[in-house]
């Protein structure tokens, strides 16, 4: 099979594809061609060795934990799927695999796509929705009538999280570029701010912040929170808490849980899934390059040369 991945740790520059043997599944999994793959920034991390002490991987290394592809092959045991089901899921990033023609998961890992559903769409999903969904009310605590303020609204998590936090009831504040703030408007901000020409730090009684910036933009978010605000980001593992505020990490794992959620929202058309280029597998370095410079619109996607 076709794979792009590492054999050694450093930047996206390492990435080779090349024609790698698949082993047999066990009774409980299945081979699924894969269609398409979700690239994260967590992609990005693991490939430099920056997450070795977290997620732990043995080189040579496939990338990759978000997947839409086909059931092909389907382990004695399994009883609720067959080949050709179309399907969804999320490798644990120890294990990676999705940036391949082809990957081995546990069965009890995937779900089943709506017919309406793209490869494209669905392989966007796993972590962005996931993660946002945690953030928001797992760590969060989100409340209907709560303010919430997500930065970086227009990315892959962000453009989830507008939309949660819409549904939920809270109102919702979200920065962007200029260029994408009608657009998280239509997800469902009920504010949106350029925050290269506008200081988010007016703001006042924000009851939870969403940060997947880290930095210079979380520093500055505590001073917007009011009594009993908290922070949730997905950047700085060491926050505390300060001045009565909670501060934590957001460390989401298991997309098994979420993605029966996901499909029962796309199908109540209560999901936009927010696509913003796809690359084919033989230009992994680019996509893993484009997702490294930020600013995208959505998620950025591998799409297998033989689909």
């Amino acid at each position: 099979m076709e794979a792009s991945l590492i054999e050694s740790f450093g930047g996206p520059e390492l990435v080779t594809t090349k024609d790698i043997a698949l082993r047999e599944p066990l009774p409980d999994e299945v081979v699924v061609r894969v269609e398409a793959a979700g690239v994260n920034p967590l992609d990005l991390k693991i490939i430099a060795g920056y997450m070795q002490q977290v997620f732990p991987v043995a080189l040579p290394y496939v990338p990759g934990t978000d997947f839409s592809g086909t059931v092909e092959v389907v382990g004695a045991n399994v009883i609720h799927l067959k080949r050709g089901d179309r399907v969804v899921g999320r490798t644990s990033p120890n294990a990676g695999g999705a940036f391949a023609s082809k990957l081995i998961i546990a069965a009890s890992s995937l779900c089943v796509m709506p017919g309406d559903m793209s490869f494209e769409q669905a392989a966007a999903l796993p972590t962005a929705l996931g993660t946002a969904r945690h953030a928001l009310f797992d760590i969060g605590r989100l409340q209907p009538g709560e303010r919430v303020l997500i930065h970086a609204a227009a990315g892959g998590v962000g453009s989830m999280a507008v939309q949660l936090a819409h549904h939920a009831g809270a109102y919702v504040i979200a920065t962007a570029s200029g260029r994408n703030i009608e657009h998280v408007r239509m997800l469902g901000a009920d504010k949106a701010i350029d925050y290269r020409s506008e200081d988010f730090t007016s703001l006042r009684d924000i009851d939870l912040v969403l940060d997947p910036i880290g930095g210079e933009t979380l520093e500055r978010s505590w001073q917007v929170l009011g009594e009993g605000g908290r922070i949730a980001t997905l950047v700085n593992f060491a926050i505390e808490a300060r001045d009565g505020h909670a501060g934590d990490f957001v460390f989401f794992s298991d997309a098994a849980a979420v993605l029966p959620e996901a499909m029962h929202m796309f199908r109540a058309d209560r999901l936009q899934i927010v696509v913003d280029s796809v690359f084919p597998l033989a230009e992994t370095r680019s996509v893993l390059e484009r997702v490294a410079m930020g600013h995208a619109r959505g998620k950025v996607l591998v799409r297998m040369s033989d689909a």
